[in-house]
């Protein structure tokens, strides 16, 4: 069977026994996309209040449920970025994207990625645009690193977001405050993560996802390398079987400025 096609079946047909058995499924019932049978089903329960984007350090989603927050960074690699896409197109998986401005891979999938960042399906957050660890940098570099990633989203995409995710996890006090003023009051960690940060075989890959998909994880992975772009299935598999729902930074913190559009809407890429 053709990928795109099984991996279409296998989202609708998990979200659709997910919401038979009543629990949370691969996708929150209330914006899974048209065509999953999540979808289909009539008058879904209103979506409960979420809490604004705090101003601090988190590293887990707020609450008790089964919500599970799967955040990629980098975008070294436009095929991956692209792969990425088509993966939350078919399956209705909800993801956070944590680029890097000075990655070309972005912009080449950007008539792909706006879509996805318009139905609320994929949110934004800043990675700052070189990749640098901003503990080293003056303070003046380190506004640079954040707000001209910041313009970069919003020129390219039409939105903005309160969240901050530093290369490497290197943050302090001087960082945070440097963040918040330049709107992001929100410094993202993680508490799972695919360890893709070096090349895994697609097994070592699921392994991870394994040991670290689990209720409120806010997962970091990267649009690097190319396993995860091999294990798709295994992943969304591993998402139904655990009862998991995947959900946006946005949609757990919101709405804040996670995916607002701005006053002229989208620009043109630059």
């Amino acid at each position: 069977m053709e990928r795109r096609r099984f991996l279409v079946l296998l989202a609708a047909g998990l979200a659709g026994a997910a919401v038979g058995r009543g629990t949370a499924g691969l996708v929150d019932p209330a914006r899974a996309p048209v065509g999953t049978a999540a979808a289909a089903e009539p008058g879904p329960a209103p979506r409960p209040a979420v809490p604004p984007a705090p101003a601090g350090v988190v590293d887990r989603l707020p609450g008790e449920n089964s919500s599970l927050a799967l955040t990629i960074d980098d975008g070294t690699s436009s095929a991956v970025v692209g792969s990425l896409c088509r993966f939350a197109e078919d399956t209705g998986v909800r993801l956070t994207f944590f680029p890097n401005g000075r990655y070309s891979s972005w912009e080449d999938n950007a008539d792909r990625l706006q879509p996805l960042v318009d139905s609320g399906q994929v949110a934004m957050g800043n990675h700052t645009w070189s990749h640098l660890d901003l503990t080293t940098l003056s303070d003046g570099e380190v506004a640079d690193e954040v707000g001209r990633n910041r313009d970069w989203i919003e020129r390219t995409f039409g939105v903005t977001t309160p969240f901050l995710r530093p290369p490497f996890g290197a943050h302090d006090e001087r960082v945070d405050r440097i963040s918040a003023e330049l709107g992001h009051p929100t410094i993202v960690m993680w508490n799972g993560t695919l360890e893709d940060n070096r090349l895994l075989t697609p097994d070592e890959l699921v392994a991870a996802a394994r040991r670290w998909f689990t209720p409120q994880a806010v997962v970091v992975g990267h649009a690097n390398r190319p396993t995860v772009t091999t294990v798709y299935d295994r992943l969304v598999e591993l998402i139904a079987e655990r009862g998991l729902r995947t959900v946006t930074l946005a949609d757990a913190w919101g709405p804040g400025l996670a995916g607002v559009r701005t006053a002229s809407g989208t620009a043109s890429a630059g």
